[in-house]
């Protein structure tokens, strides 16, 4: 597995943030049952960094917390058995490694919404990585059936590594 971090911002994190975020990759593949070793991008980042790259890729005018990028098409959520078919498309040809996606996080809304949801830091970051991965794995939430599956999934992958409020 390669999980590439790149910290872009003069706002600290005082945490082990790598460990945090290969803990939870390493988990939400687990999880979800990733057949595969996986490549995953992460960006750390500030408010007007995510801010520009959500203007940028979604036309979106404003900040947020997390941005997904997933690298692959799912026709149903978590399924990777389709992916082989067009492995050109998938998987590095280098490494092997299926090329899940990038994750974009705004280290700004970490310290925030920590503080908003009284809850640490560690437990925030970790929360959006495994937001993240799952939309990376082909989840979303835009039904309330898929939220309220999304939410207890990550709510599962956090547990399993201890991330609790």
């Amino acid at each position: 597995m390669t999980i590439t971090i790149e910290y872009e911002t003069e706002e600290t994190l005082d945490l082990p943030y790598e460990d945090i975020i290969d803990q939870v990759v390493e988990e939400s593949l687990d999880y979800v049952e990733c057949p595969y070793d996986a490549e995953v991008n992460v960006l750390l980042t500030d408010n007007q960094g995510i801010h520009q790259i959500n203007l940028d890729m979604r036309q979106i005018d404003s900040p947020t917390d997390v941005l997904s990028f997933p690298m692959c098409d799912f026709e149903t959520p978590g399924d990777f058995s389709r992916l082989e078919d067009t492995p050109e498309e998938y998987f590095n040809p280098d490494t092997g490694e299926l090329m899940l996606g990038d994750i974009v996080i705004s280290v700004e809304k970490v310290k925030e919404q920590a503080e908003k949801y009284g809850h640490s830091q560690t437990r925030e970051l970790a929360f959006l990585v495994a937001h993240s991965m799952l939309h990376l794995s082909g989840y979303d939430h835009m039904e309330e059936e898929e939220r309220q599956q999304m939410e207890d999934m990550q709510r599962e992958i956090l547990e399993r590594r201890g991330y609790r409020r």
